[in-house]
C-alpha cells in the first residue's frame, strides 16, 4: 500500500474527485495552504487528514511533506487537486512499492481540455516526479514548478494520472498562469547561462525538452513559435477543437512569460 497527499488552496470543486479517486489508499492526506471555502471539511469528511503550511513554492510544499507529515507509509503519491488517479496507476503503484533499488517514479499526466485527452498539445508523455519514497526524496524549484533533486535514482510508470486543465474555465486558467509567468520569469532570468549543448542532443527525452525549454527564451516572437510549435509541428490540430483552443492559450501565456521577463529586467 502506499500514501497520497494532494496539495489545496480553496479546492471544494475539484477536491471530492480527487481523492474519491484516491480512495484505494489506507492514508489520504491533505496539505492545505489557507482554504477559506469548504476544502478542510470536505477533507476531513473524506477521511483525509489535514495539514496546514503557507504556500511559499510547489517544491517547498512537497518537501515539507516528505519531511515533516507522518506518513504511514514509505512511497507517496503527490497529487493536486485538480488531478485524479487512475485504477491502472494505483495498481501499478501497489507493485512498485515494493521496489528498494529505487527513489522515485516519474508518472505522465493525461490532460484533459474540456473533457478531451490533448496528448499532442501537452507533449505527452511530459514526466513529472509524483511517485517517491519518503523521506528521502527530495524536490526543487523550477520556475512555477518542481522537478526531482540532482542524484535520485528514478524510473518511470507505465500507467498515467489525469489533468483536468479546464476545471475552472478558461478565465482561471488565464489567472493561474498568468502568476505562474512570474515565476517563470524570475527562474530564467536566474538561471544564467543556457543548457549544455549535449542536453540538447541528450538521447533521453525529458532531458532535452527541458533543455529545449531554457534554450527557447532567447528566441524572438515566442508566443507565435509556441502556436506554431504546439499546434502544428507538434500536431495538435489532431486534438481537435480542444486542440485549437488550448495551443492559443499556450501562446497567451508565453506572452505573459516575456511581458514579465521585460517588466523584471527593467525593475531589478
Amino acid at each position: 500500500m502506499f500514501s497520497v497527499v494532494v496539495l489545496t488552496l480553496n479546492e471544494e470543486r475539484d477536491l471530492p474527485r480527487c481523492l474519491a479517486s484516491a480512495a484505494a489508499s489506507d492514508d489520504l492526506v491533505v496539505l492545505d495552504s489557507g482554504s477559506t471555502d469548504r476544502t478542510v471539511a470536505i477533507a476531513r469528511a473524506a477521511g483525509a487528514r489535514v495539514f496546514t503550511r503557507r504556500f511559499d513554492h510547489f517544491a517547498g510544499q512537497r518537501n515539507f511533506a516528505q519531511t515533516e507529515i507522518p506518513f504511514r507509509h514509505r512511497w507517496v503519491f503527490h497529487l493536486d487537486a485538480d488531478e485524479q488517479l487512475t485504477p491502472e496507476l494505483v495498481a501499478e503503484c501497489q507493485r512498485a512499492a515494493a521496489r528498494t533499488d529505487v527513489d522515485g517514479f516519474f508518472a505522465a499526466p493525461r490532460m484533459l481540455w474540456e473533457g478531451k485527452w490533448i496528448p499532442r498539445c501537452t507533449d505527452f508523455p511530459a514526466w513529472q516526479a509524483r511517485f517517491v519514497r519518503v523521506p528521502e526524496f527530495r524536490f526543487v524549484e523550477v520556475g512555477h514548478g518542481q522537478r526531482e533533486a540532482p542524484g535520485q535514482r528514478m524510473e518511470r510508470l507505465q500507467s498515467s494520472y489525469l489533468h483536468d486543465l479546464s476545471s475552472g474555465g478558461e478565465s482561471e486558467w488565464l489567472e493561474k498562469h498568468r502568476r505562474y509567468a512570474r515565476a517563470e520569469a524570475a527562474a530564467h532570468l536566474a538561471s544564467g547561462s543556457p543548457p549544455p549543448w549535449r542536453d540538447l542532443l541528450a538521447g533521453d527525452a525529458l532531458r532535452r525538452r527541458r533543455a529545449l525549454k531554457r534554450v527557447s527564451f532567447a528566441l524572438p516572437g515566442r508566443p507565435a513559435l509556441r502556436f506554431v510549435y504546439q499546434y502544428f509541428l507538434r500536431g495538435g490540430w489532431l486534438d481537435g477543437a480542444a486542440g485549437l483552443r488550448y495551443c492559443r492559450l499556450l501562446s497567451r501565456y508565453e506572452g505573459f512569460v516575456a511581458d514579465e521577463i521585460r517588466r523584471q529586467r527593467r525593475d531589478a
